[in-house]
């Protein structure tokens, strides 16, 4: 089951940031889908309604899935995300699974990636 779970986070995450957030929740989402995200409502609609405004707004972004762990019933998923202008991101979402394998709750954090640091390290 615990492999499932992370294909099934990656894949909605996926499906959902490169323009079709309604068939990712058709897909993966249970019956409720409790956001902690402070910009986006709660609720299946409100996710709906965030990613397909940015697909509109932002169309050439990608994403990189880097780590992929899970534990239990919670999935967490750490990207690399590339936005017009070569704005860069790091994110660290985390998905709570149901008993049925279907996504119930997300938190989410998220990172700019700045033009200068203090190390060499990259932070993905």
């Amino acid at each position: 089951m615990k492999e499932n779970l992370k294909k099934y986070a990656v894949e909605f995450y996926k499906m959902a940031y490169e323009g079709n957030p309604r068939k990712a929740t058709e897909l993966y989402v249970g019956a409720e889908y409790i956001q902690h995200n402070p910009d986006v409502e709660n609720g299946i609609e409100g996710f709906i309604e965030y990613f397909e405004r940015m697909q509109t707004e932002y169309p050439n972004k990608s994403i990189e899935f880097v780590r992929v762990i899970s534990e239990n019933d919670l999935v967490a998923l750490h990207t690399h995300q590339v936005w017009p202008d070569n704005d860069e991101y790091v994110t660290m979402d985390f998905f709570r699974f149901d008993n049925n394998e279907k996504i119930v709750e997300h938190w989410d954090a998220i990172q700019q990636i700045p033009k200068e640091s203090a190390n060499r390290n990259k932070m993905y």
